[in-house]
């Protein structure tokens, strides 16, 4: 039996299996495999944490993107009722004006209106007076004539006064 090398080798594995005990290498080695497990078991939290992180983000980044829909929405309605009150005072503006305009013009023709009347006015006075000269002239001729420019003269003198 001490001749055979099975006897030998069984030999050896009890003994290397006496020193890995003596060692205490099964329970280093269980200890590293509980620390490798416990150090998968950490990523793998550490990864659910980051998961549910990124969902978080991703659903603010969502709500905030509909958000920003909404208020842009928002701001374009926003432009489009100031530009209809922009174009509205704007018509009023215009019509304002053009009234304005209208009743200065009206104004202006009847200033002229009224000029030009007056104008008629003076140009008959003018021709009254020139007829109403020459008439007297010729009938005031002479003696009478002179007596009555005096006469006139005179009573120039009182209604001025």
């Amino acid at each position: 039996m001490l001749q055979m090398a099975e006897f030998w080798v069984g030999v050896a594995f009890v003994a290397f299996a006496l020193i890995l005990l003596y060692y205490k290498v099964p329970a280093l080695i269980a200890k590293a495999l509980d620390d490798r497990a416990a150090a998968i078991r950490k990523e793998l939290d550490e990864a659910r944490r980051l998961r549910e992180e990124a969902q978080n983000l991703l659903a603010d980044y969502q709500r905030k993107h509909r958000n920003a829909g909404q208020e842009a929405e928002a701001i374009v309605e926003q432009a489009r009722r100031e530009a209809e009150a922009f174009a509205a005072d704007t018509r009023k503006s215009l019509a304002d004006s053009v009234e304005r305009r209208r009743k200065q013009a009206e104004e202006k023709i009847a200033r002229a209106e009224a000029q030009a009347v007056e104008d008629v006015r003076a140009a008959a006075v003018d021709m009254a007076i020139a007829a109403a000269e020459k008439i007297l002239r010729e009938k005031a001729a002479g003696a009478s004539g002179a007596a009555l420019i005096d006469e006139s003269i005179r009573s120039l003198k009182t209604r001025l006064n």
